[in-house]
């Protein structure tokens, strides 16, 4: 193995066709092939640009097949180019077993920086960004969901999500169930697009926003959840003895929307307080 080609990570737009970069087009029109997610939908943004290099499809349920081919392609000093039908590859998109096995094959893998939602959407969010966790798309199952976000309770860094139009009620359901109807939310829709929309406020409110019209549920969304802030509150001996006698006799939801109405405390700093005795 001389000359071995390179594996170009490129990110492609999340839905404005115009934000991409010089390199990246450079780059996939000087490429070999193009591995893509779906090769019919990225064929449009080649055409857009007037790319005619080949294109093979990488995805979910082809990645450990299709990686060994392409492995074969850079040790014959091809170039191929990685890219998702949005956005940056591997971000909750395929492309991981490739680069982790061009890695152990000592092959040069080369990152170009580009679009990616997740950071879009926190930079315009109005959360904190010093420290955020990507925990990518939640469990569909209700169990596991509710026990992803009780992992993410008392998580003081911004928490951010991607989540489907069809799930995204479900999921706004259960941050309220969980993390309490006061804790600050952002939903974030149609990045880049004509529509784009960012709604910020508490989980409860953003729940009925998202109901209140059928439009409101259209696009993919990001979901970025505000990190936990009852570190710092001093919590009044007596309201903790309440909620715990309460706890033992009716839901934690309950128990702490009773012991905040008698005490006059956020139900969810006590929700969260809750949720602590039992780590």
């Amino acid at each position: 193995m001389s000359n071995p080609g390179t594996l170009f990570i490129v990110p492609t737009p999340i839905g404005n066709l115009e934000d991409i970069t010089h390199r990246a087009i450079s780059v996939l029109s000087q490429v070999n092939v193009i591995a893509a997610e779906d090769t019919r939908h990225s064929q449009k943004l080649l055409q857009h640009y007037s790319i005619s290099t080949r294109l093979i499809s990488l995805h979910d349920h082809n990645e450990s097949q299709r990686a060994r081919q392409i492995i074969d392609k850079l040790e014959l000093g091809e170039s191929v180019a990685l890219i998702s039908d949005a956005g940056t590859p591997l971000i909750s998109d395929p492309g991981y077993s490739l680069v982790s096995q061009c890695r152990d094959a000592g092959l040069n893998v080369v990152p170009l920086p580009g679009a990616c939602a997740a950071i879009t959407a926190l930079s315009a969010a109005g959360l904190p960004t010093d420290r955020f966790v990507f925990e990518g798309f939640l469990p569909v199952k209700q169990q596991a969901k509710h026990q992803a976000l009780d992992k993410l309770a008392r998580e003081t860094a911004t928490c951010v999500f991607y989540e489907s139009p069809r799930r995204i009620e479900d999921t706004l359901q259960a941050t309220v169930t969980v993390l309490g109807e006061d804790r600050r939310v952002v939903l974030a829709k149609e990045l880049s697009k004509t529509f784009e929309t960012f709604f910020c406020g508490s989980a409860q409110d953003a729940l009925a926003w998202l109901n209140e019209d059928d439009n409101h549920r259209r696009g993919e969304f990001v979901f970025l959840i505000g990190g936990y802030e009852g570190e710092g509150d001093v919590m009044p001996e007596e309201a903790i003895r309440l909620l715990k006698t309460l706890m033992e006799e009716m839901p934690l939801k309950k128990a702490a929307a009773v012991t905040a109405k008698h005490y006059e405390l956020k139900k969810n700093a006590l929700y969260q307080l809750g949720l602590s005795f039992n780590e």
